[in-house]
């Protein structure tokens, strides 16, 4: 029984309308919650691979295009069988070979490159500031090691297709209002090969390829952000008939860190400083990725204050050197007092009253007083 392929919008959960970064977010979120590696259940895998075929194609604008239009079968050859169905006429495909020579016949039993996989990987901000190796398990492809990709059990060999006899083809002239036009069609009975499995693999069935786990070791260059794709070549599913493998693109995606936020090659960090060290000053230790830095509050120092450690930031991804650390300023209020802390604040406050109702301003220690209840 055929399998009917979900729509590729719904496998992702958008809109036709969707923009590219949509289609993007949407296929990482579902790609980290069904991926093998964090998924157990049942059907996780399949699932995993549904969103991955539906990213490969929606991600595509040419690809996409050519689904909106004409569907799955958009991506199966379908534009080019705009011509079946007219009396005496085989494909497209086949009206192009009686032209040029039958080239697309032969197409379908070249070789033909492996898939591309992806794969997300979330990383700390640490291990994006300053490289990381890492090893992935990735469900991939390969050729059967049994067989060797031949399809065949050991020691037996296919048979050249008889009705064929080994081109591939099976070619019957027809009658159109045109003339006479040569139909050339894939052979039924091999497909296209030139040739019959006769003991077909017992390890892989006679398919010539296996789904494996494979663990990879990938090297992540410091300074990559969310999104970064890191290409490693020739480790994606393995090729069709003697075709070269395809790539992986390793996606990568930053974890939330709990101080920092990270702007381009910067990192923002917020410091909370109490009354009297925004008055009076202070030299404070602010974390920075290298560890605990000293910083100089002066005195009278207002809450949005902005000092930057130079060098503290992300190592930049192309070329050298590295970003800064931006520590903003956030004066906290305290909210409770002892009687004693709120006599001593009374009394600094009257301090300034004179010199606040002289420039007929409100200032921060009458401010204070209010938000104390004093």
């Amino acid at each position: 029984m055929a399998t009917i392929k979900r729509d590729y919008y719904e496998v992702l959960g958008i809109e036709r309308g969707a923009s590219e970064e949509e289609v993007k977010k949407a296929f990482r979120r579902l790609a980290f919650q069904y991926h093998p590696d964090r998924n157990k259940e049942a059907g996780a895998e399949d699932r995993f691979k549904e969103i991955n075929e539906a990213y490969e194609v929606l991600s595509d604008p040419e690809k996409r295009s050519q689904y909106d239009r004409y569907g799955h079968d958009g991506l199966q050859g379908a534009l080019g069988r705009g011509f079946e169905g007219f009396e005496g006429f085989g494909g497209f495909g086949d009206i192009f070979d009686a032209f040029f020579g039958g080239t697309a016949g032969r197409a379908r039993n070249a070789p033909q490159q492996g898939r591309d996989l992806q794969y997300p990987l979330e990383l700390r901000l640490e291990e994006a500031a300053f490289g990381a190796e890492k090893e992935l398990e990735v469900p991939r492809i390969e050729r059967c090691a049994h067989c060797r990709g031949s399809r065949s059990e050991p020691g037996s060999q296919p048979v050249r297709c008889t009705t064929c006899n080994g081109s591939g083809e099976v070619r019957r002239a027809q009658q159109s209002i045109f003339g006479q036009f040569v139909n050339v069609a894939m052979c039924p009975t091999c497909r296209g090969e030139g040739q019959r499995i006769t003991s077909p693999c017992s390890a892989c069935g006679g398919a010539g390829r296996q789904q494996v786990s494979k663990k990879i070791r990938v090297t992540i260059p410091p300074g990559v952000d969310d999104s970064t794709q890191i290409r490693l070549t020739g480790e994606g599913d393995a090729g069709v008939r003697g075709g070269p493998p395809g790539n992986l693109y390793v996606v990568l995606s930053i974890r939330p860190h709990e101080l920092f936020q990270r702007q381009d090659d910067h990192i923002l960090y917020t410091l909370p400083i109490n009354v009297v060290q925004a008055a009076l000053g202070a030299t404070l230790e602010v974390p920075t990725l290298d560890g605990p830095v000293p910083l100089k509050v002066p005195p009278g120092t207002q809450t949005g204050a902005v000092f930057r450690l130079r060098g503290h930031g992300v190592q930049h991804l192309r070329g050298s050197g590295r970003g800064d650390e931006i520590v903003s300023i956030q004066v906290v209020v305290p909210e409770r007092l002892t009687e004693r802390q709120r006599q001593l604040f009374a009394d600094l406050a009257a301090t300034f009253e004179e010199e606040e109702r002289a420039s007929g301003e409100r200032g921060f220690f009458d401010k204070l007083k209010d938000a104390l209840g004093g």
